[in-house]
């Protein structure tokens, strides 16, 4: 193959990031790959957070644990990457949300064919000089430099050979791996070919990787060769599309300018006219748009914990930088709106999930707003006075008090030229950890090691519980009290992997099956069933005789708990028809939990479901139960059956033939688990609770069949014994509770008036203790046992009694054996309040010494603290601050 490419291709070249997308999968389909649609933002794999390159969501295949989808495959695969965050924006070529475009060959065709594609692609196609082209490969790779040099016809002196850092992939310290080769591209060429660095960011930029994975490296970290040999290749579609539009950085090409181009209109500023800085802001709000966009709509929601955290902090990085650029209104949505219309030809789910982004990104702008105008107040303050640094203690406060982000108080003194002391955060976080625990739920990774290692050797189990609740089977691995074994005897705790089985294993939602596996002598109880990919693990114990790996049992599920379970799963999609009918079309499943005795849907929902739409949802599924509509249930593929109409779970990955459970008129969804023959079998739907459980997430708890009469008859005993303990009828209970309540509210008034008399008796006492400071008068005093209100009437009292001059501080702890809240008060009077001198202020900075905070009214203020040890040093130092300001201020 020449080393050339025509002026015609080069003419004709894609330009725009859509058209360079579809280019590569054109090529590769007309080259007998099978186009795979892009997986979700949270990968199947559990070890993994995000999905983070365009090879993961094939890593099964490429380990042999799962079935290659066709020989050949191309795929756009969206990524999210956060290991460089700080790099973003700072960088040509740094991103959070990227797009990798791939090829891969499953054991089909290998290193010479892929290489002449990827040659072809970019020269042909991409119509780029081979004269700007460079290709590294492994520094041990004598095939591939053979076959770039030999067959395609590059110039040896731009084949640079790497080492097996930068030319070397790994599955993992044992597993497939192989050599790589990348193809760069040179912008100035005109250099020449001597002394060539690929480390040069400012002449090249790397963007094709081919992985020849070809070899399997055992324990020992001996390589011997694979018996199917792969290829797994990226080719980063924003670096493309720089080096097409002949712009400066990834982030002035079409597929992130316009996001930059509105934050800039928003903050009234042109991009080309600010400095780096300013840039760098746009630049960060541009690429964190696509991302938080992207995250929201494959389900992930703000929180503090994995997923969840990692969209909070790109959502306040983007709020952090539209205030650098002095965006000081809410701007998330307009972000957000500007990201779906630039992303919805490619990812057309994101209109489909349009509110559901532009509400997460209304209520976590909301929230973040407020802790970080406190947060940077504070920190303002911090920096005025000149640290050499921010302290671990200072930073931990900051994040822990106010709700302050470690990353953003980072940033901020680091454009201050201040560094964050994060030994001493952690040790802080550390100790805060150790207060608060309470309770630990520990998982026995050694039992877990075992069931995986067992299973892994194991093929797929087949299930017949579909049809029969019995069926014989053959044991074909044991777990014994967490160690893989080949036989157990009476007692011990067993994992069980069987050829084929009756019992559900826990998924989509439903519980695993229970019943009983039984067979000569030995009988094991199964209390539950998992899954490890397509192996069925049956947990259990042994109750009598011994079994051992080959034994042939009678796998039988418990009967009862199986139509509980299929009479509340069948309820649950009756549930989300409902819910779609009388609150929102556009409601879309966030979970669910199918127990023998409960069902749960979680659903995305931005408000709560109203008592009045609850008892429309209960009324018309009891109906749909009652009308004995007979389940349709059959396998199609999975465009015929999106196509049919059959709901998904968004996010959800599905094979090419999907099992479609429909209630004819009612409710048609994609789903493996066990339902009912015919809706009557349920008998009854009662919902039990509604609440909301995360930003945008609704809960709604409800019981169905047999489980429906234990609750109502629950619930009849507690209106029993209401009825005895108040001496009414069921139908008073509700009017006597009322008349209660009423009572106690006026007795609370009544008390508190009684209290607050009980102070201003108790401080009266006190006047006597003023002391003169210039020609005002001070009293500070401590005062136990009273609330804030109590604490607040007192020093009012004193205040009015001491006249214009007085300045009076009360602290106190409302319960003398609790050092945990402390409560403090000031009352100030107009000579002092004309002095400059504000109890909301003063009382603030008293509080701090007890570890807390406050303030109020210029005349009256109250604060808190969490430090009882503290308080009697921190009145000696308000008592010696007024003594000093007061007669300064006379003076």
């Amino acid at each position: 193959m020449a080393a050339a490419a025509s002026s015609s291709s080069a003419a004709s070249a894609p330009r725009s990031g859509e058209e360079i997308r579809e280019a590569f999968l054109r090529f590769f389909a007309e080259r007998g790959h099978q186009r795979m649609p892009s997986a979700s933002l949270i990968p199947e794999d559990p070890t993994v957070l995000l999905t983070i390159a365009g090879m993961l969501p094939f890593k099964p295949v490429f380990l042999g644990q799962q079935e290659r989808p066709a020989p050949r495959a191309t795929s756009s695969q969206k990524c999210i990457r956060t290991n460089d965050i700080e790099n973003v924006g700072r960088t040509a070529r740094h991103h959070t949300f990227f797009e990798m475009l791939g090829n891969f060959s499953f054991g089909d065709y290998f290193k010479q064919q892929a290489i002449e594609w990827a040659w072809e692609l970019s020269t042909e196609v991409f119509g780029i000089d081979p004269s700007n082209l460079v290709v590294s490969v492994f520094r041990e790779d004598d095939e591939a430099e053979q076959i770039w040099r030999d067959v395609v016809g590059v110039n040896p002196k731009r084949i640079i050979r790497m080492d097996e850092a930068d030319n070397f992939w790994a599955s993992g310290p044992t597993g497939p791996c192989g050599p790589c080769s990348e193809i760069y591209y040179d912008f100035k060429p005109e250099l020449g070919n001597e002394g060539i660095d690929l480390e040069d960011e400012d002449r090249f930029i790397e963007f094709y990787n081919l992985v020849f994975m070809q070899y399997n490296r055992d324990a020992q970290g001996s390589l011997s060769p694979l018996a199917n040999r792969n290829i797994d290749t990226g080719m980063g579609l924003e670096r493309m599309a720089q080096i097409l539009q002949k712009v400066p950085n990834n982030y002035e090409t079409d597929l992130i300018f316009p996001l930059i181009k509105a934050a800039g209109d928003l903050a009234g500023v042109d991009y080309h006219q600010l400095d780096a800085k300013g840039k760098t802001s746009l630049k960060v709000i541009g690429d964190h748009s696509r991302a938080v966009t992207q995250l929201i709509c494959d389900g992930v929601i703000a929180s503090n914990l994995g997923r969840g955290y990692i969209l909070r902090r790109l959502l306040r990085r983007v709020v952090r930088h539209g205030r650098l650029l002095g965006i000081n209104r809410p701007f998330l949505v307009t972000m957000g709106e500007a990201a779906i219309t630039l992303l919805q030809g490619a990812y057309p789910s994101v209109v489909e999930r349009q509110e559901v982004i532009l509400a997460e990104l209304q209520r976590e702008e909301a929230r973040f707003l407020e802790t970080l105008e406190r947060g940077e107040k504070l920190l303002s303050e911090l920096l005025a006075s000149k640290p050499m640094q921010i302290s671990g203690v200072q930073a931990f406060e900051l994040y822990d008090t106010y709700g302050f982000p470690l990353e953003l108080t980072q940033e901020i003194a680091e454009e201050q030229g201040l560094a964050v002391d994060l030994d001493g955060f952690e040790v802080a976080m550390e100790e805060q950890r150790q207060r608060a625990k309470a309770a630990a739920v520990s998982i026995d990774l050694t039992l877990q090691d075992a069931i995986e290692q067992v299973a892994s050797d194991q093929a797929a189990t087949a299930f017949k519980g579909y049809e029969a609740l019995e069926h014989a089977s053959c044991v074909q691995a044991l777990v014994v009290n967490g160690e893989p074994a080949s036989h157990a005897v009476a007692g011990d705790a067993v994992q069980i992997v069987l050829d084929t089985t009756p019992f559900y294993g826990e998924g989509g939602g439903q519980v695993g099956d229970r019943g009983v596996l039984s067979g000569g002598d030995v009988i094991v109880t199964v209390d539950a069933v998992s899954r490890m990919r397509d192996v069925f693990v049956h947990d259990g114990r042994i109750e009598r005789g011994q079994l051992a790996v080959g034994d042939r049992v009678n796998a039988q599920v418990d009967r009862t708990c199986r139509r509980r379970a299929q009479a509340n799963h069948t309820a649950t999609h009756l549930l989300q028809a409902a819910l779609k009918q009388v609150v929102d079309p556009g409601i879309g499943q966030a979970g669910s939990l199918v127990d023998f005795d409960r069902l749960r849907f979680d659903f995305h929902c931005p408000q709560a479901v109203s008592a009045d739409q609850l008892v429309q949802i209960e009324t018309l599924i009891n109906g749909w139960i009652a009308e004995a509509h007979d389940l349709e249930v059959q396998e199609m593929a999975i465009d015929q059956a999106k196509a049919a109409g059959a709901v998904a779970m968004f996010g959800e990955k599905y094979a090419d033939v999907v099992r479609v459970v429909d209630v004819p008129g009612v409710s048609m969804e994609l789903c493996g688990g066990t339902h009912v023959a015919n809706t009557a079998e349920i008998g009854l739907f009662k919902i039990v609770a509604e609440s909301g459980v995360a930003a945008g997430i609704r809960r709604i708890e409800a019981v169905a069949g047999a489980s429906v009469l234990a609750y109502l008859n629950e619930r009849d005993a507690v209106v029993k014994q209401l009825g005895d303990r108040f001496k009414a009828q069921p139908g008073e209970i509700v009017e006597r509770v009322a008349a209660l309540q009423a009572e106690l509210k006026s007795m609370g008034k009544a008390l508190l008036a009684a209290q607050a008399e009980l102070a201003v008796a108790k401080s009266a006492a006190l006047v006597s203790k003023a002391v003169a400071a210039g020609s005002c008068q001070l009293l500070v005093e401590r005062l136990d046992g009273m609330d804030g209100a109590g604490l607040q009437g007192a020093a009012q009292s004193l205040a009015d009694q001491l006249g214009d001059g007085a300045a009076v501080v009360l602290g106190g702890l409302p319960n003398p054996e609790d050092l945990g809240k402390v409560i403090l008060v000031a009352a100030f009077g107009k000579q002092v309040i004309a002095a400059k001198l504000q109890a909301g202020k003063f009382i603030g900075g008293i509080a701090k010494l007890c570890g807390g905070g406050g303030g109020g009214r210029p005349n009256l203020a109250q604060a808190g603290g969490r430090d009882g040890a503290a308080l009697d040093g921190a009145l000696a130092q308000a008592r010696e601050d007024l003594s000093q300001t007061l007669a300064a201020i006379s003076g």
